[in-house]
């Protein structure tokens, strides 16, 4: 099983990550939550207040993507362990996770952009699915709002890849499932405080200081990561 402490840092990662997902994900989180996400040209009539159910759907069903995401990856793990030493896979796995969320920092601090041509490489698998979702438009009822949720949680992102990447050295399906969703229960405060107000909340996200010391602070696990388990090798 998955410990705890792992499971505590990816609530952290999911929390910390929200300066990405301000963007990201805002306008459907803001236009959920006001009732208004609709197909081009419809007209969704006045704006009746927080949409509670709508944005609670459009949440789970991202965490249910982000949790069947986990579990594949934690699956492709499990399957490298098996072709070479367990241990040695693990570790190997995890200095490549911890180099993948240094990376992450360095783009959450805007220091470095690298992920995001991995964020470009998956707009190519996001454009076969983008169109599914916009058949649940305009969204009025939850489940619409929850199958929006379902697609979305497979827009390119390189905060959700690189934790992707960690739960390939998780050790297996349910112990990449189980990151996965600890992660995206980290993002839910971001994107529902963003769904009641988004104007504030996303001018803080984007305030420089804010930026660089969540990316410093992503970074600093990262290394954590690596010098674990080049620890581990030394003993």
């Amino acid at each position: 099983m998955i410990e705890h402490g792992t499971l505590i840092a990816a609530v952290l990662v999911g929390l910390l990550g929200g300066v990405h997902c301000a963007g990201m994900c805002g306008g459907i989180v803001t236009a959920l939550s006001l009732g208004t996400v609709r197909a081009p040209g419809v007209d969704a009539g006045p704006s009746p207040g927080v949409s509670w159910p709508l944005l609670l759907s459009y949440n789970l069903g991202r965490l249910l993507s982000y949790t069947a995401a986990g579990a594949i990856a934690g699956s492709a793990g499990w399957f490298a362990t098996r072709m070479m030493d367990v241990n040695q896979a693990q570790l190997v796995l995890q200095v490549v996770a911890g180099l993948f969320m240094v990376a992450l920092g360095l783009y959450l601090a805007g220091w470095w952009q690298a992920l995001a041509r991995l964020e470009r490489a998956g707009g190519v698998v996001w454009r076969r699915l983008e169109p599914l979702g916009r058949r649940f438009l305009p969204v009025r009822r939850p489940g619409q709002a929850l199958a929006v949720g379902l697609v979305w949680g497979w827009l390119p992102c390189g905060l959700v890849y690189s934790v992707l990447i960690w739960s390939v050295a998780s050790g297996g399906p349910l112990q990449g499932a189980a990151l996965m969703a600890a992660f995206g229960l980290g993002t839910l405060p971001n994107l529902l405080l963003m769904g009641v107000m988004a104007a504030s909340l996303g001018r803080f996200l984007g305030r420089r200081p804010v930026r660089v010391s969540a990316g410093v602070l992503v970074a600093g696990f990262g290394l954590f990561m690596v010098v674990q388990a080049v620890f581990t090798v030394g003993l």
